[in-house]
């Protein structure tokens, strides 16, 4: 007896997509005149059909440079249409797009163009400089495309043929990003993510949230997040619905545009939410439109209770809180889009399968703290050209995140606390032991230990101690814009206290309790 596919009788724009690149073409099949961009900060909008075109031309461009299936592109760029013009040119040829964080200094953005070993780099002319600087030491590097206007840059292949490629070719395991987080050895990983990673995350997010053709998401977060990636962009795109990509988040003008573009959901974190309260304590100003907005997803941290209730009483709009890492694309728990949300949980699996496991990687009951781990069609492939890590996370056949909390009985996830010494401020992964390693590496430093400590606004704020050598000469104010140089800002310390010693354990462990008393104390 011979098996049929169930999609055997299906349509090209009812088939499931094998691809980014695929996904597009059946959107564009379904919707070519629907808008699908819009630019807030120069009004330049797109239907599908011209965003289509636009990829088709940069992909275009991109082959004459060479780059071809599994070549890495580094994109350093402001959020803008031609970041995600970019992210779709290289899918459709099946390279890697590898986003950079505009934030960060030149040895750290060198570190991640030489690691990921990048053939070509997309780049806005703010950041020429810094890669001026570090050229010499990136040998992998062959191209540098300046891409400040998509017509400018494509000007040349506006009439050209169709792409050399072929999407039949890319598969489903074939990687889409390469995504550096900050890593606890002090040195980011680079995460890979693959189309089926990316399009499984896109239609849990979509499916969970209900979004339709009719949903408009404004992006605010920066484009080199997940975030942006995947909640606001390819979740709008899996829905047939529409995108408004803003260059940053900015509270005076938050309700304009979303009245402006009739905005239905807009992706955040906790800081943003403090910040519109502060700008806004009366509300949506008088005369602007937000009654289509349906509520806001919230992510990256969780979000004090007080602030949620805070937010949903004073702009009647629902908060939605969801959690996830980029290593399982973005989302893997959301509250549901309603009043039954709970506040203070981040919700419930969406998609793929999560448990809370003690240190044996045995599962405990309801309500008992342990790590949560997960496995799912939307969880990396593995970090590039690191094994080991790779191997560690991915223990007994579930994903290890790293973050403790606890279920109940309703299936509602908790987080607590870490159990790693990762900071979060603001939405941005910060890890102390790659500030520490800065710190000793100033001539006037015998010890370092940098750790978290809260703040009203952006959540975490980076508090440092350092011990200073018996002949070091140093000032806090001097450490700090040491940090400053060789770091980038969100990471950089605040505040530096200089100490006799540093407290730990028997085993050397560090007292993260013990200095935060300090800090304090020290106030």
């Amino acid at each position: 007896m011979t098996a049929i596919s169930k999609n055997a009788n299906l349509s090209e724009s009812q088939r499931a997509p094998r691809n980014l690149g695929a996904l597009l073409s059946q959107r564009v099949a379904a919707s070519p005149d629907n808008d699908f961009l819009f630019c807030e900060n120069d009004g330049r909008r797109f239907s599908y059909t011209q965003f289509q075109q636009a990829v088709n031309r940069f992909s275009r461009l991109l082959q004459s440079h060479d780059v071809r299936k599994g070549d890495v592109v580094s994109l350093l760029m402001p959020n803008g249409a031609e970041y995600i013009i970019a992210y779709f040119a290289c899918w459709q040829l099946g390279a890697l797009a590898g986003p950079v964080n505009s934030l960060l200094k030149e040895e750290e953005i060198s570190f991640v163009l030489s690691n990921s070993e990048a053939k070509t780099i997309l780049i806005n002319s703010e950041f020429q400089p810094q890669l001026d600087n570090i050229r010499k030491d990136l040998p992998h590097l062959k191209s540098v495309i300046a891409f400040d206007d998509e017509a400018q840059a494509t000007r040349d292949f506006a009439n050209s043929g169709a792409t050399n490629s072929n999407l039949s070719d890319i598969n489903p395991d074939d990687e889409a990003i390469i995504i550096y987080t900050s890593g606890t050895t002090g040195k980011p990983k680079g995460c890979l993510l693959t189309h089926g990673n990316l399009i499984a995350n896109a239609r849990q997010i979509s499916e969970w949230l209900e979004f339709t053709k009719a949903d408009r998401l404004l992006t605010i977060m920066p484009l080199f997040h997940m975030n942006a990636v995947s909640v606001t962009t390819l979740s709008a795109l899996y829905a047939s619905g529409s995108t408004v990509i803003s260059p940053r988040f900015s509270a005076s003008r938050f309700w304009q545009i979303i009245s402006d573009y009739k905005v239905t959901s807009f992706g955040s974190v906790a800081t943003m939410l403090t910040m519109l309260l502060s700008t806004y304590p009366d509300g949506v100003p008088a005369g602007l439109r937000t009654d289509q907005l349906r509520f806001a997803m919230c992510g990256s941290a969780p979000v004090p209770a007080e602030v949620m209730l805070r937010f949903e009483d004073t702009f009647n709009c629902l908060v939605i809180e969801g959690y996830g890492l980029s290593e399982s694309t973005c989302r893997s728990t959301f509250n549901p889009p309603d009043k039954t949300r709970r506040a203070g949980s981040c919700g419930i699996p969406i998609g793929n399968e999560m448990r809370v496991v003690d240190d044996e990687d045995n599962e405990v009951l309801d309500g008992e703290l342990g790590e949560i781990v997960m496995r799912g069609e939307n969880i990396l492939k593995g970090y590039y050209r690191n094994e080991e890590a790779t191997s560690i996370a991915f223990r007994n056949g579930w994903f290890h995140t790293g973050d403790i909390g606890y279920c109940d009985q309703d299936g509602f996830f908790y987080i607590v606390d870490r159990k790693s010494d990762m900071i979060i401020r603001g939405g941005e992964n910060i890890y102390p032991r790659e500030i520490d390693e800065v710190l000793y590496r100033h001539p006037a430093v015998a010890a370092a230990a940098t750790i978290g400590v809260p703040d009203p606004l952006y959540g975490e704020e980076v508090a440092a101690f350092v011990v200073l050598r018996e002949d070091g000469r140093a000032s806090e104010d001097e450490l700090i814009q040491y940090c400053l140089k060789h770091l980038a800002d969100y990471k950089s310390p605040k505040t530096i206290r200089i100490v006799e010693s540093i407290p730990k354990g028997p085993t050397g462990k560090l007292l993260k309790r013990e200095l935060a008393k300090q800090f304090q104390m020290s106030k």
